[in-house]
């Protein structure tokens, strides 16, 4: 589920939106896997593994999927514009099929040998398995999108090469980050405004762009995506420091070891004082930090104000978010909606 009864608890009065969630899963996941099939063979395969369905073998599992934020996004913001079910799915689908295709690109960059609590493709397969099947589903993406035609389909078409352009834009950044001496907030979110808010902002508008919807109404939209990828963004540095195993997929302080730049740890550095500077020192090692170093360096980052400052950012854009999603001259229940994924992401790591 994309989230527990537990986790929702308190999160919006009236009718509780988890059982809707859940019915937009059931609709766009075998569709997303009916498109993954039609492509070769041995892409499909690795593909399959990734999302969860297939194991090494080929063989059908229940496996760990995504919590499929994305796709239950661009189903919400599609039917607050008025889009039909089927325009819905394939902005869904495809903005599913965009993140794979980043997240499978991404390990293999980043040396993650764990997604989704298995061990990553590129682990399983190899690299040039995983950075063809990443590719697979890029093109996949476009293609579906781009059969639908007409002038709505080729501005979505536009959205979504805009949008690869700036994942691809934000993941240099990042990657820069790791050989960089230092790096400003506003370098920070520079690379955050590309890596995780353009999708979600994608995911957000794809379907009003699919259903003509206005531009007021689409830009509103847009906007809410792009609000709620930076929340996202900074929720997720904080679980990649202080989040469990069970709840990232990967092993604890997975980001410390690879002496990974986050929010949190950007906040830290930029602050005065001994903490600071020893954590400063622990970054600049030229190596993996032991089990030990990660953990004084966690702890160096939450004494210096670095995790205060984080979930503060991650609210503030959160608030930005439902301030434009209400601005939206959209159907109300999706809308509502919305606003409940919404604030459930800053719940995430409390």
């Amino acid at each position: 589920m994309l989230l527990s009864s537990e986790e929702h608890a308190g999160t919006r009065s009236g009718p509780d939106p988890l059982a809707e969630f859940d019915a937009i899963r059931a609709l766009v996941l075998p569709a997303y896997r009916y498109y993954v099939e039609q492509l070769a063979p041995s892409v499909a395969a690795v593909a399959g593994y990734h999302a969860g369905w297939l194991d090494e073998f080929g063989e059908d599992v229940d496996g760990p999927a995504g919590k499929a934020l994305r796709p239950v996004i661009a189903v919400l913001a599609a039917r607050a514009a008025g889009a039909p079910e089927a325009l819905a799915i394939r902005a869904a689908v495809a903005c599913e099929m965009i993140h794979d295709f980043s997240l499978l690109h991404d390990d293999v960059i980043d040396g993650d040998r764990q997604r989704r609590h298995r061990p990553a493709v590129w682990v399983v397969f190899g690299t040039h398995a995983a950075i063809l099947a990443g590719d697979g589903l890029l093109t996949a993406a476009m293609r579906l999108i781009a059969e639908i035609g007409g002038g709505h389909g080729d501005r979505a078409v536009a959205r979504l090469l805009s949008t690869v352009q700036e994942l691809v834009r934000g993941q240099v950044r990042d990657v820069a980050f790791e050989r960089q001496g230092s790096v400003t907030p506003d370098e920070y979110a520079d690379m955050a405004q590309g890596k995780t808010a353009a999708l979600l902002s994608c995911a957000s508008s794809l379907g009003p762009l699919l259903a003509g919807a206005s531009a007021a109404v689409t830009g509103e939209l847009a906007a809410f995506g792009f609000h709620l990828g930076m929340a996202f963004q900074f929720v997720d540095d904080l679980l990649g420091i202080w989040g469990s195993p069970t709840e990232i997929g990967k092993p604890v302080l997975a980001d410390i070891h690879r002496r990974k730049k986050t929010a949190p740890v950007l906040a830290a550095l930029n602050s005065d004082g001994t903490d600071a500077r020893r954590l400063a020192e622990l970054y600049g090692r030229r190596r993996a930090l032991t089990e030990d170093e990660a953990a004084e360096a966690a702890h160096l980052i939450e004494r210096c104000g670095g995790k205060r400052w984080a979930e503060a950012e991650a609210a503030r854009h959160t608030e930005s978010a439902l301030t434009h999603l209400h601005r939206a001259d959209a159907a109300p229940e999706p809308i509502e909606a919305l606003s409940s994924l919404a604030r459930h992401i800053t719940r995430r790591n409390r």
